[in-house]
């Protein structure tokens, strides 16, 4: 019975392995979508402190070659830290039309979702582009995006992204769990057609159908409102669709703590909004999931630590496969197996408690996955 079960976890977690590096081959194989219609487009654009590269980010974004585009940013607060590098793209880029809000308004509990409710009546276009400000992208971005959406059936468009580091210990354990952890894991949910993927790196929606959906409205009060606004659009019988290209998340952490904090939010939004599938996700911790099973049933050390080898070097073999098929930074791979005992003790600590700290403020999260302020109720 033991060898039995042994061999069933070890089955599932190396075909996981194994498929997550064959869905990232196949992914950057899919043809880019030719462009036709090129529908003017605004793109919101949250701002809140000044984040690493900030100003390239947003010059990125900038730069497009698209024939009509407006860029809105929108701050809550003249003090943002953000507020003089978004004007000073206005200064460089004078050709580009630019506009910037400051609105100190709030309504719900999703400063975010807050803030685009601000920035949206600055935005004249039919197609609306929301996008992290942490994001960059290359020239190509809103034609392909805009490509997409042109078919009727397309309710949303969405990236998925991958991170580079911008330095330090921590900025690159931070990008190989985006890279190797997230990225592939979304890419497998989408070709299983589970998950129902919506990444607030890039959402891609024409205006009525976010009027239909419920609007930002309905999302004032979402820990994961990407999530949210993917499943409403598919509940009005249109399709969410992941683009063929994945934007840069430069990303940078200062310390463990700091990168504790931001992962156990992703997870505990996660485990809101998916439960079901953030539960299958514990197949993706391979090493450490062979690591345990062969411990608890394995016969001898001998079976123990051929199990763990061969887990190690086919979670190697995969990263440097999903690193060459999608152009991920190959730097500190060696770090791999700290990275999944990393991730398995985030895994766990979803399931301890129900708050999380976002840009300094403390939330809870309903088990509907709603939020509030800590020691508020949520509208």
């Amino acid at each position: 019975m033991n060898a039995v079960a042994l061999t069933l976890v070890l089955v599932a977690a190396w075909s996981y392995i194994v498929g997550a590096a064959v869905v990232a081959r196949r992914f950057a194989r899919r043809a880019r979508p030719q462009a036709g219609d090129m529908p003017a487009i605004s793109v919101l654009k949250p701002l809140h402190g000044l984040e690493p590269g900030l100003f390239d980010n947003l010059c990125s974004f900038a730069d497009q070659d698209y024939p009509d585009f407006q860029l809105v940013f929108g701050v809550r607060d003249r003090t943002d830290a953000a507020l003089p590098v978004a004007r000073a793209l206005t200064v460089d880029r004078p050709r580009c039309d630019i506009e910037i809000v400051v609105d100190s308004r709030v309504r719900g509990s999703n400063l975010k979702v807050a803030n685009l409710e601000n920035m949206l009546p600055s935005a004249p276009h039919d197609v609306i582009v929301l996008a992290d400000s942490d994001m960059r992208v290359g020239r190509d971005y809103l034609g392909t995006v805009a490509a997409l959406l042109a078919d009727p059936a397309t309710g949303l468009v969405t990236c998925a992204y991958k991170a580079v580091p911008a330095g330090g210990w921590w900025s690159q354990l931070a990008a190989l769990h985006i890279n190797f952890g997230f990225l592939p894991g979304a890419l497998v949910g989408e070709t299983l057609d589970i998950g129902g993927g919506c990444f607030g790196a890039t959402i891609a929606l024409r205006r009525e159908v976010l009027e239909q959906s419920g609007g930002l409205v309905r999302l004032r009060n979402e820990l994961g409102d990407d999530h949210r606004l993917g499943a409403a659009v598919r509940g009005l019988g249109l399709k969410t669709v992941l683009a063929p290209y994945i934007v840069e998340n430069h990303l940078a952490e200062a310390s463990f703590a700091s990168l504790w904090r931001h992962e156990l939010r992703w997870a505990r939004t996660s485990r809101a909004m998916a439960p079901a599938g953030f539960a299958g996700s514990l197949a993706t911790h391979t090493v450490v999931l062979t690591a345990l099973a062969a411990s608890l049933w394995g016969p001898s050390l001998g079976v123990w630590g051929g199990v763990v080898l061969t887990s190690l070097l086919l979670r190697w073999l995969s990263a440097g496969a999903i690193a060459r098929a999608l152009d991920l930074p190959r730097t500190g791979l060696w770090l791999l197996p700290l990275r999944d005992v990393l991730s398995f003790a985030v895994f766990l600590g979803s399931f301890c408690g129900r708050s999380v700290l976002w840009r300094g403020q403390l939330f809870r999260i309903d088990p509907d996955g709603h939020m509030s302020v800590e020691g508020d109720q949520s509208a």
